[in-house]
């Protein structure tokens, strides 16, 4: 029996792993820790016998213990507290934004594995991450689709023989496009191949979601930028493809569900049967792919530019995109306007060396108050 530690469990990837931890016969959930969503929470904490949990705000951590007669820990201390109050074998970081990154450190600093949602703990933070978990023998498992089939692709191979990475990506709605002005929230959250948060939904649409996991596949398997590329592949069958140094291309397929890798991540080594539908070729008919436009979509450009000169700049693309995302979703910046927000924070704050993660928060917290005054500057008098 794996015990396992969900953070997130409210979200998407939360939910979802709830659902293959129940048909699982070796799987256990021990632990369930979410934002504000407390009585969502507490109705999963009884659905599948778990009897610790916490909510990273206080007023909501308060009512849950109200209505429930369970161990509830508080603020974002209690989060990163219950890994060490259940003692799991594996936790699962399904935590959205910067905030996964200190429960990613806890994790690790304890010896323990992580099946890792949470983008951020290695765009941030991934030099001292991967460290952390070399240091300690902690692994990390990816749950990203896209690095989940990466995963599965180099492990298969010998030290040496991949060549270059290829991380597909459905291209969002508006694929194809080259002006952008006029979109709307609701156009932005209409995602033609996920369901998702609000900000992964808006980042996929910018194809920042993308260039954060050009960064995320540069740390967890240690292959340079330039050896890493990114293809709009619009049907979403094909999650990541490798290059050999024959010149063979493997490639890892399969219906969009985050139901498989979620499961792959649970699981490892080892496989476990997953209900959902197997894929058919002769019925998809076809998979195209072709370049992405680094012009119209300038934060795949941003992102990978940080990714290339590292330190404290993807910290400071993290914190801004954060800011920028929160701020269009509230109706106070155009959609172009994330990008600017962006460039203009990146300008004002270059990268700088990090020694300690100190560096990192510090940075983050600097990157979220310009960013915040920058998107002012932009929002309609």
């Amino acid at each position: 029996m794996r015990n396992v530690l969900i953070l997130g469990s409210t979200g998407s990837i939360g939910t979802q792993a709830l659902e293959v931890i129940a048909a699982s016969p070796d799987l256990r959930a021990v632990g369930l820790a979410a934002g504000r969503g407390w009585e969502t929470t507490v109705a999963q904490a009884r659905e599948h016998g778990v009897e610790v949990i916490a909510l990273a705000d206080r007023d909501a951590a308060a009512r849950a213990g109200e209505a429930w007669d369970g161990r509830v820990l508080a603020g974002e201390e209690g989060v990163r507290d219950l890994i060490g109050a259940v003692e799991p074998d594996l936790v699962l970081n399904g935590i959205v934004g910067a905030a996964g990154l200190a429960s990613t450190v806890v994790a690790l600093t304890a010896g323990i594995d992580v099946a890792l949602a949470n983008k951020e703990s290695l765009v941030l933070g991934g030099e001292l991450v991967m460290a952390l978990a070399e240091a300690t023998g902690a692994r990390l498992l990816p749950v990203d689709s896209e690095h989940s089939a990466l995963h599965q692709l180099i492990g298969a191979e010998a030290p040496g023989t991949v060549d270059r990475l290829v991380v597909t990506a459905s291209g969002g709605p508006f694929r194809g496009r080259d002006d952008l002005s006029d979109v709307s929230v609701a156009d932005a959250l209409a995602h033609p191949t996920w369901k998702m948060g609000g900000r992964i939904t808006v980042d996929s649409a910018t194809l920042m979601n993308k260039g954060f996991e050009v960064i995320e596949a540069h740390h967890l398997f240690g292959v340079p930028f330039e050896r890493i590329e990114v293809v709009v592949h619009p049907q979403s069958l094909v999650h990541s493809l490798i290059q050999l140094i024959d010149g063979s291309t493997l490639a890892h397929l399969g219906y969009p569900d985050m139901r498989v890798p979620i499961s792959y991540a649970l699981h490892f080594p080892d496989r476990a049967p997953v209900d959902v539908p197997r894929l058919d070729l002769a019925a998809v008919g076809a998979l195209t792919f072709e370049e992405p436009d680094p012009d119209t979509f300038a934060c795949l450009r941003l992102a990978l530019e940080a990714g290339r000169t590292g330190g404290t700049a993807p910290t400071v693309l993290n914190a801004a995109d954060e800011v920028a995302v929160a701020a269009f979703l509230a109706g106070e910046i155009p959609f172009t306007g994330i990008a600017a927000v962006i460039d203009r924070t990146l300008e004002a704050m270059p990268g700088r060396p990090v020694t300690h993660f100190d560096d990192l928060f510090a940075a983050d917290a600097e990157a979220r108050r310009r960013a915040g005054a920058l998107a002012k500057e932009l929002t309609p008098a």
